[in-house]
């Protein structure tokens, strides 16, 4: 039974999976990366905060507070120090406009 539930849900992660690459194949560089720990979507149940359909100058914001040390983080500190500027807009940019 426990192999059953593990195929159907790999089918059903796949199946979903063109859904996923469709909305990222215009993602400027490095957004796809933030998914790899932040939900896709509102609906996801995760302790991260999802990124779509957040105020794009709040997540530059939350960036460079990462970025400066003024928010201690485990990770996102190095992670923002690894995008320029332009990137950390674009991305922002973005995901705002995802839903």
């Amino acid at each position: 039974m426990n192999a059953t539930r593990i195929l159907v849900a790999g089918a059903l992660g796949f199946a979903a999976m063109p859904i996923a690459l469709a909305a990222a194949a215009d993602a400027p560089p490095g957004a796809a990366s933030c998914t790899g720990c932040h939900p896709a979507s509102a609906g996801v149940d995760s302790p991260l905060t999802p990124l779509a359909g957040r105020n794009a100058a709040d997540l530059v914001r939350q960036m460079q507070t990462f970025r400066s040390g003024e928010v201690p983080t485990t990770v996102m500190d190095q992670i923002a120090k690894g995008f320029s500027d332009a990137e950390v807009q674009a991305i922002a940019a973005w995901y705002a406009e995802q839903k």
